[in-house]
């Protein structure tokens, strides 16, 4: 037990911190031009959000889908497991993300996704121009390349808090039990980057608590 104490979260990492960094300029380079279909979606959901046509719902919930299914596969699955090979684990936490968030798009009744002017709805779009917006440009103005950004479907920390975000914005309780996947990558992309000393590392960990605190004032509402 006193060997087990001796080690610390960086003694079980497999990678260096420039590793990690160099692993999104890789990506998004691979990528390129998805990263157009990314911006595209995210004002997608945005102008859904806005107008709330009859199909919002559906709409809004394919979108996730689509992102969570395209990053666990060429982030995770393709190029995530080159430096750590338990990763594989981790891009099934997304593939099965992806899939909830598919059959919320195939219900018979999907939520419908509501802005509202109270403290939870306030929240969660304060949360979604953090993922969508401050979170790309968290890395580059930490000093990280502009090349390595991370975005909204095409890197899982913006991708899991775009969803959260977008969740909380549903109506009842439907689509509640879809952030449980969301909130342990919080936790797990938190554990991931304090084990390298990232100045970031508590930004995933904090948006989930506030996630957390807005489904609980929006369950009160409710």
């Amino acid at each position: 037990m006193a060997d087990w104490l001796s080690y610390s979260l960086s003694d079980f990492l497999m990678f260096t911190p420039d590793t990690y960094c160099r692993l999104f300029e890789l990506h998004n380079a691979a990528v390129w031009p998805a990263q157009l279909l990314a911006g595209l979606a995210a004002a997608a959901i945005a102008v859904l959000l806005w107008r709330q046509p009859p199909w919002q719902g559906r709409a809004i919930a394919a979108i996730l889908a689509a992102a969570w299914l395209f990053v666990g596969w060429v982030f995770l699955l393709e190029r995530y497991t080159t430096v750590l090979p338990a990763a594989v684990w981790l891009a099934w936490l997304f593939f099965a993300q992806g899939a909830l968030l598919a059959w919320l798009a195939l219900r018979r009744d999907p939520p419908r996704f509501a802005l509202s002017d109270d403290a939870a709805g306030r929240l969660a779009i304060l949360l979604l121009a953090v993922a969508l917006v401050l979170q790309p440009l968290a890395g580059p103005l930490g000093g990280r390349p502009w090349t390595g950004a991370e975005l909204f479907a095409i890197a899982p920390d913006p991708t899991a808090s775009a969803t959260i975000a977008v969740l909380l914005l549903a109506s009842g309780r439907g689509a509640w039990p879809l952030l449980v996947l969301p909130l342990a990558w919080c936790l797990i992309s938190g554990l991931t980057l304090a084990a390298m000393d990232s100045p970031h590392a508590l930004l995933m960990p904090v948006f989930g608590l506030l996630a957390v605190c807005g489904a609980f004032m929006g369950s009160r509402r409710a």
